[in-house]
């Protein structure tokens, strides 16, 4: 059901259900200096530190709760059409449309619906218009422009427990421009339509996590740049709040990944290089090497062939620093047998 009234906080914003931290793992252990041994993939390539382990501070898209009046056992209002409503914007309709008919009000006066909610500011024809003030019981409040008793233009939503819109409004929802902050620290700025994030913005979390980029019903989704507080970064496509598609993930150690991307980890064509010379080139299965791959070291040892999750595994062809090289079968990691 679509939201009535300022969806809040955004889809992003609450709960953080992970803060953002450092990506990855520098090496876990070093890179081997001997021939290509049986075990050389426990050693060298296959130590499980080629995994992003991005974690990144998000939330499911939410319902229309807060946008609605808190007291569960309070009736919904009717809204003059032969519907109800428990939006903060629509549950005095009926009362609104009964009043077009009532005596003329006064801009400047201050009315008090029978809800307990009340408005003081302009009026046309007995209906909110021009500039105003509304405050309901629970002591969230709406100040700025109104057409035809409805938030139109630039105004200012403050909840009860703290959270605050201000920007554009187009017929009670935020639409166009506007920045939404939580808890004092969590920020959106940008776009916005229909009550969701909507186009281009800038989402700022306390510990100084940040995305910029593109969104679509209130999730990330597009063209986006995240940047974790550590100073790793990922630039690349998103997909519902997650990455999905094409990407550059920079790590704050110098570990860096060019490739496909599923579910926010590796997946599919990559290439990883590491500080200090070692690099991957090859298939990716979530976050590990799976598929054929081609892993090289700045000594000009090199392994090609078949990998399954992060160790060899199958046919590959290894080539020592000496420039010798050799066909094996692979298992789990280790050599098990030359074929040439």
């Amino acid at each position: 059901e679509r939201c009535k009234g300022v969806r809040s906080p955004p889809p992003s914003l609450r709960p953080l259900h992970a803060a953002a931290c450092p990506c990855g793992a520098a090496s876990r252990s070093p890179v081997c200096t001997g021939g290509m041994g049986q075990n050389c993939s426990n050693e060298c390539c296959a130590n499980g530190d080629d995994g992003t382990n991005l974690r990144i501070a998000a939330a499911s898209v939410l319902t229309d709760e807060k946008d609605q009046i808190p007291d569960a056992d309070q009736e919904a209002a009717a809204t003059g059409n032969g519907q109800t409503s428990t939006s903060y914007f629509g549950h005095d309709a009926q009362e609104l449309a009964v009043m077009k008919s009532g005596p003329a009000l006064q801009n400047g006066t201050l009315y008090t619906f029978l809800s307990g909610a009340t408005y003081i500011g302009q009026w046309k024809n007995n209906t909110r218009h021009g500039f105003g003030r509304q405050t309901w019981p629970d002591g969230a409040t709406y100040e700025g422009e109104w057409s035809d008793n409805c938030a139109v233009g630039k105004g200012r939503f403050a909840h009860s427990d703290g959270d605050v819109f201000i920007g554009a409004w187009v017929n009670n929802m935020a639409s166009g421009l506007g920045t939404y902050c939580h808890n004092g620290s969590t920020t959106y700025r940008g776009q916005w339509s229909c009550d969701l994030q909507e186009g281009y913005g800038v989402e700022t979390w306390g510990e100084g996590a940040r995305y910029e980029g593109q969104f679509r019903a209130g999730l990330k989704d597009g063209v986006g740049c995240y940047h974790w507080v550590d100073g790793s970064v990922f630039e690349g496509t998103w997909s519902d709040n997650l990455i999905g598609g094409l990407g550059v993930y920079v790590a704050s150690d110098g570990r860096v990944f060019k490739g496909q991307w599923k579910d926010s980890v590796i997946h599919g064509l990559g290439h990883y290089v590491w500080p200090g010379g070692r690099e991957y080139k090859g298939q990716y299965l979530t976050d590990q090497k799976h598929g054929f791959g081609v892993f090289t070291w700045p000594d000009g040892r090199k392994y090609e062939g078949f990998w399954a999750s992060g160790k060899q595994d199958g046919q590959g062809r290894h080539t020592t620093k000496q420039g010798l090289t050799k066909m094996s079968l692979w298992q789990n990691g280790k050599r098990i047998q030359d074929i040439d």
